[in-house]
């Protein structure tokens, strides 16, 4: 469950419009019924009429409508000071900004480090460490030498690169040239936030980042393909990017990105299944335990089609109720409906259009 900032903290933010805690929390606003990101210029309510929230999907569970003027909804656009760091650590990732670089940009550690937890699943540093080191990963599989790959990613030593590396590959430096490793890269969508992760062969994940199990689903994937996981960009990310947002703005129907699949064979099964069901049209888990060959095993279909790993792509959302219900979605029922609309001519995504971040290995 994610922490929410202290109360007094919050108030301060929403009253100054500091778009710094945009994405930290939301404000519910009782006496309007809607629901605002802290940046909102819209007249501040008095702190007794609001109530706080630590995601969108949290807010309109509990009742709010997203609010017209800040569209909490649309969280594709980072924050200013997030976007001009990020920015730094892709143009050098040996760069090692440290609390007090922090400060002198004018930035609160403190915010950073929430903001950096809730988005991307650990602190800033921690990103710009698995950047470096997932850079110097990629140098030495392009040839490099080792003492490029060290020195040219912010190590003043071979002994302290070694240590960091075998840290996070499980592996020497020098045993790394022919292994494999997941890249994962966030996008930015309509419907907020998603990390996408891809090894060599394809895409392995595609997820909501505010759901409670992406840290469970992290852990599965590196103990099925015995890799680590380091932010970046490869050309599969690339081509999912490219292809989400023609989804979203309702110029794709079809996505034919390479899949990597990994699950039980049944699980995998259901997953290809999934695959079938054309676009626009949705199929009750009755009828899908049915093409998967298991007419009886509903539930065992249905937490197969929850454990799905690739969202939108592996269309789990198309599974509804036998009734036409909507059923579960792990990544939110409002996202789910928003997607069938989308598919049924109802609703077009303009923006924000899914933003990538990293670059190519």
């Amino acid at each position: 469950m994610t922490t929410l900032p202290p109360v007094d903290e919050m108030i301060r933010a929403y009253q100054a419009s500091d778009p710094s805690y945009d994405g930290i929390f939301f404000l519910g606003v009782r006496t309007t019924g809607i629901f605002c990101r802290p940046s909102c210029r819209a007249r501040k309510p008095y702190p007794h009429n609001v109530e706080f929230f630590a995601s969108a999907q949290e807010a309109i569970f509990a009742g709010y409508r997203p609010c017209k003027r800040c569209h909490p909804l649309d969280l594709g656009a980072l924050p200013s000071w997030a976007s001009d760091l990020l920015r730094e650590v892709e143009t050098d990732p040996a760069l090692r900004l440290k609390d007090e670089d922090l400060r002198a940009r004018g930035l609160d550690p403190a915010s950073v480090r929430r903001f950096f937890l809730k988005r991307y699943g650990q602190t800033f540093h921690a990103y710009a460490r698995a950047r470096r080191l997932g850079s110097a990963f990629a140098a030495l599989q392009r040839g490099a030498p080792l003492d490029d790959a060290a020195l040219g990613y912010g190590y003043e030593s071979h002994s302290g690169f070694r240590e960091a590396f075998a840290r996070l590959f499980g592996q020497a430096p020098g045993q790394s040239r022919s292994a494999d490793c997941i890249v994962v890269a966030w996008l930015d969508t309509p419907l907020g936030p998603m990390v996408a992760g891809a090894t060599r062969a394809g895409l392995c994940l595609l997820d909501f980042t505010d759901r409670a199990v992406l840290e469970a689903q992290f852990a599965a994937l590196q103990r099925h393909f015995a890799c680590a996981i380091v932010p970046g960009h490869n050309q599969h990310l690339a081509q999912a990017q490219t292809q989400l947002t023609q989804y979203f703005a309702g110029e794709r129907r079809a996505f034919d990105l390479p899949l990597v699949l990994s699950g039980t064979p049944f699980q995998e099964q259901v997953w290809r299944a999934l695959l079938t069901i054309p676009y626009g049209e949705s199929l009750s888990y009755h009828d899908l335990a049915g093409r998967v060959g298991v007419a009886n095993a509903q539930r065992a279909v249905g937490q197969a089609n929850g454990a799905n790993r690739i969202a939108i792509v592996v269309p789990c959302h198309r599974v509804v109720n036998q009734r036409g219900q909507l059923g579960g979605y792990g990544g939110g029922l409002w996202r789910k409906r928003l997607l069938l609309d989308l598919e049924r001519g109802q609703r077009v995504f303009t923006q924000p259009q899914p933003a990538l971040l990293g670059r190519s290995f």
